[in-house]
């Protein structure tokens, strides 16, 4: 069976596994990076490619994960230079939606396919093929695509047009960072109250306040050791994004504060519940 080949930039904490499980999947891949570096896991199981034209040349499926909009623009930039009659690109970064939805136009105006599909999920269920899909595109592209999201997630959601995937993802990371704050605040007020760590996080996680999240994050708690699954300089991002987008809520400016005085203190490439660390 001949399968099409895909092209994956961005191989970042998340790109990488994600990359890595369409190859196990049996597709033929092809890779670039910005540092070339992060290319090296991927040698005798990939392409490696030298240049964003050499990728984009030989794949018919191009999938991008990047930091932010700067970095998107970028790439993108590059992209629109090469002949994308009849491609699909899948931008599974978390951007605002107004770089997203401009970056679709100008896709869309070279005859060739544009989704935004961001992930709900870290590092682990990036390794376990286990993300949420939240997808926002063409149904004819969202049904192209399928076959690749079947292999790097759970959960597929085709939430509407251009934009809506970012929209979800800005709106679940909005929640998971009141989420961590909830949970670090927590921590730090049975410790002043005299209840041991771990007394309190086996009490959060098997009542009704326990959830994936606190669950996830709490063997980092009791080490107190906080290497990123999802770093506190990226949630800030989103948080920013998110304020941008509409979220001006009584809690939005708390939670900004809270996350930028940790960047402020150097954690931001701590994971996201380091801001323990701050508000300690």
């Amino acid at each position: 069976m001949q399968h099409t080949t895909l092209g994956w930039i961005g191989l970042g904490n998340m790109g990488s596994p994600m990359a890595k499980n369409l190859i196990k999947a049996g597709y033929p891949v092809a890779v670039y990076n910005r540092s070339i570096a992060k290319t090296e896991d991927f040698k005798g199981t990939a392409t490696i490619c030298e240049s964003i034209s050499a990728l984009v040349q030989g794949s018919e499926v191009i999938f991008t994960m990047l930091t932010n909009d700067e970095a998107v623009k970028q790439v993108y930039a590059e992209i629109l230079k090469e002949n994308l009659e009849g491609k699909l690109f899948i931008d599974c970064s978390t951007i605002s939606q107004e770089c997203s939805l401009t970056i679709a136009q100008q896709i869309k105006a070279k005859n060739a396919g544009f989704i935004d599909a961001p992930v709900a999920g870290s590092t682990q269920p990036a390794t376990e093929g286990t993300l949420i899909m939240m997808v926002g595109g063409d149904e004819k592209d969202i049904i192209k695509a399928q076959p690749y999201f079947d292999k790097l997630g759970k959960l597929t959601k085709h939430l509407g047009e251009n934009g809506k995937g970012i929209a979800a993802k800005l709106s679940i990371n909005y929640f998971l960072s009141l989420i961590y704050q909830g949970l670090a605040e927590t921590v730090l007020l049975s410790e002043k109250l005299g209840i041991q760590r771990k007394d309190m996080l086996e009490i959060i996680n098997e009542s009704a306040s326990g959830s994936g999240a606190t669950k996830v994050k709490t063997p980092l708690l009791m080490q107190e050791s906080y290497p990123p699954a999802f770093a506190l300089d990226l949630m800030l991002k989103d948080i920013l994004l998110a304020q941008k987008a509409g979220a001006n809520f009584p809690l939005s400016e708390a939670i900004i504060n809270t996350y930028q005085a940790a960047h402020d203190k150097g954690l931001g490439g701590d994971d996201v519940i380091g801001i323990i660390k701050s508000l300690k």
